[in-house]
């Protein structure tokens, strides 16, 4: 069968996976549009068969971008900033699409979403989906909501880091240690989300995408340092602390590699409920973070690879 996806943020980490999976799935039937404000930024999917980038800002560009594609995937989101940026990104952007002329969206948010959620990040979450169960309703949209847990693989900004950060520090500050996590691999991800986009079925469900075991923070650290050989020991950090050092991270340059935010986050157990459909549901086996980690985290090059990827992004 014949496909044509927009796929919004296509150019990112969940983007790229899906990009490859859609290719291999669909094959020369699939026709997948990649917007980017900057064409650099997607250069790891433009070579890809079937794949077209365009230079597009996806908050204004929508109705010209969604026109004579058959579904629209949303993947675009932020961890840090105000309240004002997380309601602009994941309220305003999914509002837009619903009126750009989409048939079909499939929307990724996030576990633990809900209205009186403890992190901006959560909330923002939880008022974007409701506003396209909204739009489901008032509009002839075709929806399906996908809530992943952590998710993990070759260029992330969590597991990769956690790794790197042993090499840099005798030992490990850690913030929220017990905050329980169930993380799930990019590539089953994107697989899941091929899976809905070809599944009538999947129209008006939500699923959460999680991987086959939870764990907390403090054992995902350690499993990280362990696969790269540079496993250091964790010191468990108070609530206070955890505080003042995400406080301490908001003030330094750049992105913050943690923020107050993100401790809110993982107050919330980030594992499924067992009440909706996952996985195993789309005819997925979800892969583990032991069998994952050492093909691309391992002594043997799997963090030079991290480092040569940060350097070029």
């Amino acid at each position: 069968m014949s496909l044509s996806v927009l796929i919004l943020g296509g150019s990112g980490f969940v983007g790229r996976a899906l990009c490859e999976q859609l290719t291999r799935r669909v094959g020369a039937d699939a026709r997948v549009t990649v917007p980017t404000r900057r064409l650099p930024h997607a250069q790891a999917v433009q070579s890809l068969p079937g794949v077209t980038v365009v230079q597009a800002d996806v908050f204004h560009d929508l109705p010209d971008l969604v026109k004579g594609h058959d579904a629209v995937v949303n993947l675009v989101a932020i961890l840090q900033g105000s309240m004002a940026a997380f309601e602009h990104v994941h309220v305003e952007l999914p509002k837009r699409i619903a009126t750009a002329g989409a048939r079909r969206l499939v929307h990724v948010s996030a576990l633990g979403v809900a209205e009186h959620a403890p992190s901006r990040y959560l909330r923002s979450k939880a008022a974007g989906e409701a506003a396209l169960q909204v739009a489901a309703q008032t509009h002839p949209l075709e929806l399906t909501l996908l809530r992943p847990s952590l998710v993990f693989g070759d260029g992330d900004k969590s597991v990769n880091l956690f790794a790197r950060l042993q090499g840099l520090f005798p030992l490990m500050p850690l913030g929220a240690a017990d905050a329980r996590l169930q993380p799930v691999w990019v590539q089953d991800l994107a697989r899941a989300l091929v899976e809905v986009l070809l599944r009538r079925e999947a129209i008006g469900q939500t699923y959460e995408i999680a991987g086959p075991r939870e764990l907390t923070l403090a054992e995902l650290v350690a499993l990280a340092g362990r696969v790269a050989g540079r496993e250091r020991p964790i010191l468990r950090l108070p609530g206070a602390l955890a505080t003042l050092q995400a406080l301490f991270m908001e003030c330094l340059p750049g992105e913050p590699l943690l923020s107050r935010d993100n401790l809110a986050s993982l107050s919330v157990p980030n594992v499924p409920s067992g009440k909706l459909p996952g996985l195993a549901e789309l005819g997925i086996q979800a892969s583990s973070l032991e069998a994952v980690l050492p093909t691309y985290l391992s002594p043997d090059g799997g963090v030079a690879r991290l480092d040569a990827w940060r350097a070029r992004h």
